[in-house]
């Protein structure tokens, strides 16, 4: 058994790393969360600003848009064009998202500062194309409304994953070179 330990050391250094991470990083949002559990369909503050950034980005290219809190859950209501499309839930936010970009680049990281810098600008970037998709996808209700399933189902969340397994891969490939450079 110790052998299969020395063997695998590096994977199972990973998963030790991986699973505190998520843990930690889950309970704290999980705390911030429960915060607003109290309130009677209270909408997180996360959420509301990825609500009001969706409906800027799509009056900035020239939607009429509006954002309406929901009278019986916690979410936004998205009309667009006058018509009631979709609704931001705090799972459209991102930031569970971000939370498993972030658990992946620390376990596989080895120094502080890059590592913090990557998962600081990764995590922007998953931010914003997050506010895109969510714009995107009330335009693609709103004009192709018989492919609804498809575009929240399917087509977005491969979009935004992708963009995440393209920033594992790029990540894990530079530091491999460092790796292979400074070993």
């Amino acid at each position: 058994m110790k052998n299969i330990f020395q063997q695998h050391k590096v994977f199972f250094i990973f998963l030790i790393k991986f699973l505190l991470c998520y843990l930690v990083v889950t309970i704290i949002y999980s705390i911030y969360l429960n915060q607003f559990h109290t309130q009677r369909n209270a909408v997180d503050g996360i959420t509301h600003f990825v609500a009001e950034q969706t409906k800027n980005t799509l009056v900035f290219f020239g939607a009429d848009c509006e954002i309406i809190k929901h009278e019986f859950e916690p979410s936004y209501k998205v009309i667009y064009n006058s018509n009631y499309l979709a609704r931001i839930v705090e799972g459209c936010n991102s930031v569970s998202v971000i939370i498993l970009f972030t658990t992946f680049i620390f376990a596989f990281s080895n120094r502080f500062i890059a590592t913090f810098l990557y998962i600081f600008l990764g995590s922007i970037l998953i931010f914003i194309l997050n506010i895109f998709r969510i714009a995107m996808l009330t335009t693609g209700l709103y004009k192709y409304p018989e492919y609804g399933t498809f575009l929240h189902d399917i087509l977005f969340p491969l979009v935004i994953y992708g963009v995440v397994f393209l920033l594992w891969i790029l990540w894990v490939i530079r530091f491999s070179l460092n790796k292979k450079q400074n070993g």
